[in-house]
């Protein structure tokens, strides 16, 4: 399974980014002029077995700051054109890239922040058994308008369950929630509540 997914992963991803350069270059030039440099929004994230990399996407904020020197809340940072990039999840396509270098799936769980590792349980630590994805069972099961119980409740099924015909499922449902722009944001938030650990019964997460 492992050698399957690899190929298939590398191949599609490959294949996409040459598919969607033009449109690539169309978004980094948008963005430059629009919310400035860099382009990239690049964060670490834990990926298999814990192992840290370099998450790569597409800025979708502005960089404005208080008096104190403080990043503004994401709600005054958000601006419409980043919204739209994430509206229609256009912001992950530099995602392939980390597929194509081995760091990401294209279907697993999504990686979160490296601070939320200190949180876990041991059970929900499983999640890293496997590669982490663009998209996975939790994306396709409502995304950032579910409960963090529930995200890892799917996770957890999806290590327990991976096969190749799984991961075509998830993609082709992916494909249709991209297009009807479902559950992008957390109800009242503009991003999402972060995790705080076991027992917090907040909705959504960090993507």
């Amino acid at each position: 399974m492992t050698a399957v997914k690899r190929a298939f992963d590398f191949t599609a991803a490959f294949f996409l980014l040459l598919f969607l350069s033009p449109v690539m270059i169309l978004l980094t030039v948008l963005v430059r002029w629009k919310l400035g440099a860099p382009v990239f929004f690049r964060q670490k994230r834990p990926g298999l077995y814990e192992k840290p990399f370099y998450f790569l996407k597409f800025r979708t904020m502005t960089g404005e700051k208080n008096r104190a020197g403080n990043l503004l809340p994401d709600e005054l940072r958000l601006t419409p054109f980043g919204q739209f990039l994430r509206k229609y999840s256009l912001d992950e396509l530099p995602q392939l890239l980390n597929v194509l270098k081995g760091d990401l799936s294209l279907v697993g769980p999504r990686p979160l922040l490296m601070e939320y590792l200190e949180l876990y349980t041991h059970e929900q630590r499983r999640r890293h058994d496997v590669k982490p994805g663009i998209t996975g069972w939790a994306q396709v099961n409502g995304r950032n308008g579910i409960s963090w119980e529930r995200k890892f409740k799917y996770d957890l099924w999806y290590v327990t369950n991976q096969s190749f015909f799984l991961d075509l499922k998830i993609l082709l449902m992916t494909v249709y929630k991209v297009f009807r722009s479902e559950g992008i944001n957390q109800t009242g938030h503009v991003t999402a509540e972060r995790f705080r650990g076991e027992g917090a019964k907040v909705r959504g997460g960090s993507s």
